[in-house]
């Protein structure tokens, strides 16, 4: 099993700063693929970014030069360095891991609790 946890959600200001953390833990060969997703009210859950093992990144395109996401291959650590922050990005923020827990197995996607990102104007 592989657990999740986010951290660095709060409130900030429009125009300010954020940094999202999530580390993994548990039993698994590797993680291929690391990602942020959010979810504001009444809305489907969406991708904000994701990044390989090898450091080759995905962007939605609301989030394209305002957002970096970052990983720590040694410590299966993601971030998401939120910078401009506008009150679009208000939502829960969700970590997602697709783990692979054998050389040969399939991958397996686990997601954290979420995270809420408040923006104030």
């Amino acid at each position: 099993q592989v657990q999740l946890v986010e951290s660095g959600g709060g409130l900030v200001q429009a125009g300010g700063s954020l940094r999202l953390s999530c580390t993994a833990s548990g039993s698994f060969y590797g993680i291929p693929v690391m990602g942020w997703y959010r979810q504001p009210p009444g809305v489907q859950r969406e991708l904000v970014a994701e990044i390989t093992n090898g450091g080759t990144t995905t962007y939605d395109d609301s989030v394209k030069g305002r957002f970096t996401i970052s990983r720590d291959n040694t410590q299966n650590t993601v971030y998401l360095q939120m910078n401009s922050v506008s009150p679009e990005d208000a939502a829960v923020y969700y970590c997602k891991a697709s783990v692979r827990q054998t050389p040969t197995l399939d991958r397996t996607n686990y997601w954290g609790r979420g995270t809420q990102v408040t923006v104030s104007t």
